[in-house]
């Protein structure tokens, strides 16, 4: 079974009330998961509000979760952009030596072509010292990556070995599933379709629901994994509201109102977001009760 099967998790960056990160916040939520039973770690995805975190900042979420995680699971590492030439220099100059592969997210706002997204990650490929997880998110970049596209970069470089899939279209799943190499993995980038996608063949998820309910949503995964469709039905529909919760004003503003209430960080998200409101803060209370 390849690293990246069953539930990872992008893990947030937590803040206290002055804005500074809360190393100490951050540590817990990485307990908590792991002993949630979680499989892997996402560092420095776009739930950690990587976009709005300086150099130094993501220097110490970095090291903050790799002395937490104490080597217990694999660990991968969000380097991705729109502009090729420092990412791939990004790629050169990270030590990697902690990471068992990168999440690379397909170029946003710059609108490629399907040849452009080609040659971007084909230049990543070639400058990742690690293995490569493609990212595919067309709400948060402007352009979907085609399954063709993808398998066509999955046959053509050995370091590219995954997809997060997260269009929210089954049936592109299911293509990708369908026709992708025997030993490509495609991951749900999409909590509420985790369970279809894994029971039509995918690998499981990379989630942000499975940092505030680790065990029950890596439970589902690993039912899923099993074909054991009543158990993992059961468990997704027991979860169902929560996942829908959680994205209705946003993320992070909605897992980092669920961990709050956990007691696990504050609720503090850095500007252009904002904090999840009162009245979606009462239905989040309400569906994890």
């Amino acid at each position: 079974m390849s690293r990246f099967t069953g539930t990872g998790v992008a893990l947030v960056t937590p803040f206290r009330s002055d804005l500074s990160v809360d190393v100490d916040a951050l540590g817990n939520i990485v307990n908590h998961v792991i002993d949630g039973g979680v499989e892997y770690l996402v560092v420095l995805g776009t739930t950690a509000e990587s976009a709005t975190l300086t150099k130094e900042e993501k220097e110490l979420v970095k090291q903050t979760i790799v002395k937490a995680n104490e080597n217990r699971l694999p660990l991968v590492l969000g380097v991705g952009g729109n502009n090729t030439m420092e990412v791939v220099q990004e790629l050169k100059e990270t030590d990697l030596k902690d990471y068992a592969a990168v999440l690379s997210v397909s170029p946003y706002y710059n609108k490629p072509t399907q040849e452009g997204i080609y040659q971007h990650f084909k230049a990543v490929s070639e400058a990742s010292p690690v293995p490569v997880i493609l990212y595919n998110v067309p709400g948060r970049t402007a352009s979907n990556i085609l399954p063709e596209t993808v398998i066509r970069l999955a046959n053509d470089f050995e370091n590219i070995v995954a997809v997060k899939e997260a269009a929210g279209d089954v049936v592109q799943a299911m293509r990708l599933i369908k026709d992708k190499p025997e030993d490509f993995q495609v991951i749900s980038g999409d909590d509420m379709i985790t369970l279809p996608m894994t029971l039509a063949g995918g690998s499981g998820v990379i989630s942000v629901i499975g940092q505030g309910l680790p065990g029950p949503f890596s439970d589902m995964v690993r039912f899923a994994l099993r074909g054991n469709v009543s158990e993992a039905n059961k468990l997704h529909f027991q979860l169902m509201d929560v996942m829908d919760h959680i994205f209705e004003e946003g993320n992070p503003a909605g897992i980092k109102a669920l961990l709050q209430e956990a007691g696990l960080c504050d609720d503090v998200v850095r500007l252009p977001l904002v904090k999840a409101g009162k009245a979606l803060k009462e239905k989040i209370k309400r569906a994890i009760a």
